[in-house]
């Protein structure tokens, strides 16, 4: 049952499937695994680097305090607290300034004296509250604050000096008037060596909030502080921002809010009237206070939490403890989308680049898969081959596998053994010639199995015997046997036995070889011998085939099938050419029954059909040796030979139906009989009636000698009419107009009928007489009547329509027959009448219905054509179709030639005498002229002296004239 491929799927499809499955089951295991893994390394990783933030940013808090705090206590340590003048202040510049510079967070330096004095150095960083408050000059770095009591009064003033501590300006400002005694800061007086830190206010010199630092110097005369402003703090701090979004908080131990990743905070005033730092919990902050809220939020460990819109978020809280300083607490809250945003990425860059390798591998796994069934393919489209029985291209295929490659190879020799038994069946089946095909199976069963000689036998009609057919020995050329040699299947020889036995292998020595094979030369080695019988298929032996192989090549048990497997093929062949060679032997005995029967038939044709074929075939032949000229490519198949044979053997068979008394018609009164004999009675009749006439008159006394002469005259007339009869019945010679004048003068006279002439008659005769009222006896008759019963009429079934099937284009005469004693004897030419001319000329048609009706078999198609073509003319003029010369096959041109040339020189039609050579060529000159027959087929048939070599086989001595055919040549 045939499948429908439409719905398969390729094979090298299926391989990817398997490449795919397993590269995409290690891929996604593998990536699963290395998805959870990366997750787990990506969080801790992020977890650490937040807890290195944290610490980090936690750290510089403490080192910003820190920084404040040891500035404060160094400056508490110089000789600044000794200092009671500015000028004496201003050595300690340059102290100051480089503390300063090397301590970022701090923002100013001051020292503030019991006598009120205060002296403070801070470091312009452009701030626009310092830039309104003081106005600097350009080229500020430094500015020097100093409060002094000279001469009991106070004085302020404001320094500004550049980078390179160069007094850019000096400016006193009255309205300057600073206490340091009555600030929180200067409480640390009251605390000997202790550091105090106050709480956020807003610096009294630049506006700004910030922290100071403060403690009493060495001497207990003044007290030093650094002024640490929360901006700085904040810009140190949003230096340890993880994301973008991160958020930072530093509080102090009332969980206010000291700086964050918003801003410096401001100070609000609250209901008791202080200004402080705002709390967490009114501060703008909701992530930070969601995981405040949290129990983990209190710990000093990172942990995940969510916030208020469910974002996850990892967030932390340290607690910073220094010295001489109240608790502080460091919040940072990052979230997970940011936190892990260089590790997701590198993840997700890590996953595409899985799924790209994903993709490259399904891609090359389908390459390779197809890579790897393209062999498949390749033994698939041989595989189609075969079965559409192509043979020509060797199996190739190129793998590295070896089970294919061993399929292709197996492939290989499948292909090749079925062509050859392809090639071999088919040579057995188109070989038409029995000889050459036994040859052809003896032959290539020898090559198949190796064999040194062999022998083909032939099963007997007797069915008792085997007959060597062909023989070979030794790869020689195949050679019929010059004598036959003959098996008794009842008896000793050894393949009589081995059929007998279903031997199929046996040995033979050399005693045994050369008895059992006296076609073969004698030799001394051992060989095997192969017996092959060849049955048809109902089982029949038909033959034998007896093969002797070198007894050290035995073959194999797959050659041992194959040869019988061709064996068997060549049996049915052999059996279908004997019964083919049969056919046509019976064919061929059967034709030329049918020719020898109407050769038989009339001795006026004689051996015209044995004759002519032998003419037509000598043409063909002729014709095929030429290489120039017209019949240069004039070339007949074995089949077309046959076809030529059986045509020109055929080509009268329509006489059969033709009567033989037209066909041997040699008087123009010849039906059955000659029916001159009735008009020579009817001449005697009136002989008789004159002889007694005239002794009537002398007995009645008339004058004896006037009577006898009389008589002797009236008798004398009567035999020269009936003699000139006779001659116009001959047919002879041309009947001129005066001879119908005396012929119808003749036929005037009246005889006396007595007896009726209507009994001891044949029924249909009595039917013809039956058309015209019987007269009463005695009744005077014409001498010679053309009466209504000699009309033979035709029937439907005779006559031929214009579109008659077969395209006959003849005229067909009113009647079957016209047997009118006066009709016939006035048949201007020839013994025949126009209805008798046709009905001889009707044979032809008749050939050709009666072949047209054989079912020819394809290459004998043209039988009907060549047999019924020999009376066409090269005008169109012939019958039965009025073909015209190029409507016409070679081989019917050829016999219409054959046909007359034999026509007119036969010697066996007892009305005529045959035509020398040169008068029948003469003739045919004529015809020539005439465009009756081909001239190039005339031309060839005297040039090849196909006239002399046909004289010679079947013409009298006495017709071989000289004859010139140099007129006839073209």
């Amino acid at each position: 049952m045939p499948h429908n491929s439409q719905n398969k799927v390729p094979f090298y499809i299926h391989i990817a499937y398997l490449f795919i499955a397993l590269l995409l089951g290690f891929a996604l295991l593998s990536g699963w695994n290395q998805y959870q893994a990366t997750s787990v390394i990506l969080k801790q990783s992020a977890d650490r680097q937040f807890r290195l933030t944290a610490q980090a940013a936690l750290e510089e808090v403490e080192g910003i305090y820190k920084s404040g705090a040891l500035t404060t206590q160094l400056l508490a340590q110089q000789r600044l607290m000794y200092a009671k003048t500015l000028a004496e202040r201003l050595d300690s510049l340059g102290f100051i300034s480089t503390s300063l510079s090397n301590n970022p967070a701090v923002g100013a330096q001051f020292i503030g004296y019991d006598t009120g004095d205060f002296f403070m150095v801070s470091m312009y960083r452009g701030h626009a509250a310092i830039q309104k408050r003081f106005n600097p000059p350009n080229g500020t770095r430094w500015i020097v604050q100093s409060i002094t009591h000279p001469a009991g009064q106070i004085r302020g003033e404001y320094l500004f000096y550049d980078d390179q501590l160069k007094l850019i300006e000096q400016r006193i400002d009255p309205n300057y008037q600073y206490d340091p005694r009555v600030r929180d800061w200067y409480k640390a007086k009251a605390t000997p060596g202790q550091l105090i830190v106050g709480q956020p206010y807003y610096f009294a010199s630049s506006g700004l909030v910030g922290i100071t630092f403060s403690q009493q110097t060495s001497n207990q005369l003044a007290v030093a502080g650094s002024d640490l402003q929360l901006a700085r703090i904040n810009e140190f701090l949003l230096q340890h921002q993880v994301t973008p979004d991160t958020r930072l908080a530093l509080l102090d131990h009332n969980e206010r809010v000291i700086a964050s990743h918003s801003g410096t905070p401001k100070l609000i005033t609250e209901a008791d009237g202080q200004s402080r730092l705002p709390k967490l919990f009114s501060y703008d902050a909701p992530v930070l206070k969601a995981f405040l809220n949290m129990p983990q939020g209190k710990a000093d460990n990172a942990s995940t939490f969510a916030s208020e819109h469910g974002e996850a978020w990892e967030g932390l809280a340290r607690t910073i403890q220094l010295p001489n300083m109240s608790q502080m607490q460091l919040v940072m809250a990052v979230p997970h989308r940011e936190l892990l945003a260089a590790a997701i990425e590198e993840r997700n860059r890590s996953l595409l680049m899985s799924l790209l390798l994903i993709v490259l591998g399904v891609l090359v796994a389908i390459w390779l898969a197809r890579k790897a069934s393209n062999p498949i393919n390749a033994l698939t489209e041989e595989i189609q081959k075969i079965e559409q029985f192509q043979f020509d291209d060797p199996v190739q295929v190129e793998t590295n596998i070896s089970e294919i490659a061993r399929l292709a190879s197996s492939l290989g020799d499948m292909k090749t053994t079925i062509h050859r038994f392809m090639e071999l069946s088919q040579a057995l089946a188109a070989e038409s010639n029995f000889g050459r095909l036994l040859a052809r199976i003896l032959d290539e069963l020898g090559a198949v199995s190796l064999a040194e000689g062999g022998v083909i036998y032939i099963h007997h009609d007797d069915g008792h015997y085997l007959e060597a057919a062909q023989y070979f020995w030794q790869s020689k050329a195949q050679t019929s046997p010059e004598h036959v040699a003959t098996i008794d299947l009842n008896g000793e020889h050894i393949v009589a036995q081995a059929l007998r036995n279903d031997e199929v292998l046996r040995s033979v020595s050399p005693d045994t070889f050369h008895h059992a094979f006296p076609l073969l030369p004698a030799t001394e080695k051992n060989f095997t011998q192969l017996t092959l019988p060849l049955r048809n298929r109902d089982g029949t032996l038909v033959g034998a085939l007896a093969l002797l192989i070198d007894e050290s090549r035995k073959p194999s048990a797959d050659l041992l099938a194959f040869v019988q497997t061709i064996a068997a093929t060549a049996a049915v062949a052999v059996d279908t050419q004997r019964l083919v060679n049969e056919q046509k032997i019976l064919l061929e005995a059967f034709i030329q029954l049918i020719a020898g029967a109407i050769d038989a038939k009339s001795p006026y044709t004689g051996g015209h059909c044995q004759r002519v074929p032998e003419l037509t075939k000598m043409l063909a032949r002729a014709a095929q040796t030429q290489t120039t000229g017209p019949f240069a490519d004039f070339v007949l198949s074995e089949e077309q030979w046959e076809e030529l044979h059986i045509a020109a053997w055929l080509h009268d068979c329509g006489k059969v139906t033709t009567p033989e008394y037209v066909v041997d018609k040699a008087t123009k009164l010849e039906t059955l009989y000659d029916r001159i004999h009735e008009i020579r009675m009817r001449f005697e009749v009136l002989k008789r009636d004159a002889e007694i006439r005239c002794w009537q008159g002398i007995a009645e006394g008339g004058d004896a000698n006037a009577l006898k002469t009389q008589l002797a005259q009236e008798l004398a007339t009567l035999d020269d009419e009936f003699s000139f009869i006779a001659t116009c019945n001959e047919g002879g010679e041309l009947m001129a107009p005066e001879k119908l004048e005396k012929l119808k003068q003749i036929a005037s006279r009246t005889w006396l009928r007595t007896l009726p002439d209507r009994i001891g008659i044949a029924h249909e005769e009595k039917e013809r007489k039956a058309r015209e009222a019987e007269a009463p006896l005695p009744v005077i008759e014409a001498l010679l009547a053309d009466k209504p019963e000699h009309i033979l009429i035709r029937s439907e079934r005779d006559k031929l329509a214009e579109d008659n099937p077969w395209g006959f284009k003849v005229k067909t005469p009113e009647h079957m027959y016209n047997r009118g004693e006066l009709y016939n004897l006035s048949v201007a030419r020839g013994t025949l009448s126009e209805e008798e001319r046709y009905k001889i000329n009707e044979h032809i048609i008749q050939t050709i219905i009666m072949l047209e009706k054989l079912p020819f078999p394809r290459h004998l198609r043209r039988v009907p054509e060549i047999a019924g073509g020999h009376h066409e003319k090269m005008d169109g003029t012939g019958y039965p179709k009025r073909l015209k010369r190029d409507e016409m096959s070679y081989p019917a041109r050829m016999m219409a030639i054959a046909d007359i040339f034999e026509a007119l020189t036969a010697i066996d039609r007892p009305y005529k005498k045959g035509k020398t050579l040169s008068e029948a060529i003469k003739i045919m000159g004529f015809m020539i002229k005439d465009q009756h027959i081909d001239p190039e087929i005339f031309s060839l048939f005297l040039s090849e002296g196909l006239h002399l070599e046909y004289a010679q086989r079947f013409m009298q001595p006495e017709q071989i004239d000289e004859v010139d055919i140099t007129p006839y040549l073209v």
